[in-house]
């Protein structure tokens, strides 16, 4: 009996240090969307845009997980299936804003590029330290633990355009990258599917 009751114990502290993770990262990213769209806009950059809606895409991923950290196996694995729904969505959005670029062309601002990705790769190097130890506990955390992890290529890549801009004088290496990260993007959609239906599938 001591042992169901200490088994119960161990989840309940496991999924109440879940939420607390998920709490903190969830309010970072939402903060961090906020200032990193406004200068995207601002600056004229497809990159930073691409940043700033990936900020927004995990702070709704963190609230749904946040939702998920006490649901059985089978519901974690329909929110991851969401998620990657989510993520596929913020691909299309940077996709149809490369587009209007060739329409409307401009030269990004490469010191708002630079000065608001390093911003950005502090924050989100902070939420992958804060989910580190949560990476492996299931596919709900897995998939946060995902898109965290990609934030990071995301900043160093817009600051990496950002010095690109800035010697070149040309709007194609911010175009480039968000192209990138159009693919990461895309990429984390598939992997996050297709964890997810494997999750599906073995709770049912």
């Amino acid at each position: 009996m001591s042992g169901c009751c200490e088994d119960n114990c161990t989840v309940d502290a496991l999924r109440k240090s879940q939420r607390g993770t998920l709490r903190i990262v969830l309010g970072i990213n939402a903060l961090m969307f906020l200032l990193i769209v406004a200068a995207a806009l601002y600056g004229k950059s497809t990159a930073l845009l691409a940043d700033s809606l990936d900020n927004l895409g995990d702070a709704l991923t963190y609230g749904l997980s946040l939702y998920a950290v006490s649901k059985v196996d089978a519901v974690k694995a329909k929110v991851a299936l969401f998620k990657s729904g989510l993520i596929f969505l913020a691909a299309c959005a940077v996709v149809a804003q490369i587009v209007y670029k060739f329409f409307a062309p401009s030269v990004p601002i490469f010191e708002v590029m630079g000065v608001f990705s390093l911003l950005s790769l502090v924050a989100n190097s902070l939420c992958l330290y804060l989910l580190w130890r949560h990476r492996h506990a299931d596919v709900n955390m897995s998939s946060v633990w995902e898109c965290s992890r990609n934030d990071i290529a995301s900043n160093i890549s817009v600051f990496v355009a950002a010095g690109a801009v800035w010697i070149t004088g040309s709007s194609w290496p911010d175009i480039l990258v968000a192209l990138g990260l159009v693919w990461l993007l895309i990429r984390s959609s598939i992997r996050v599917f297709s964890s997810a239906m494997v999750a599906l599938r073995a709770a049912t």
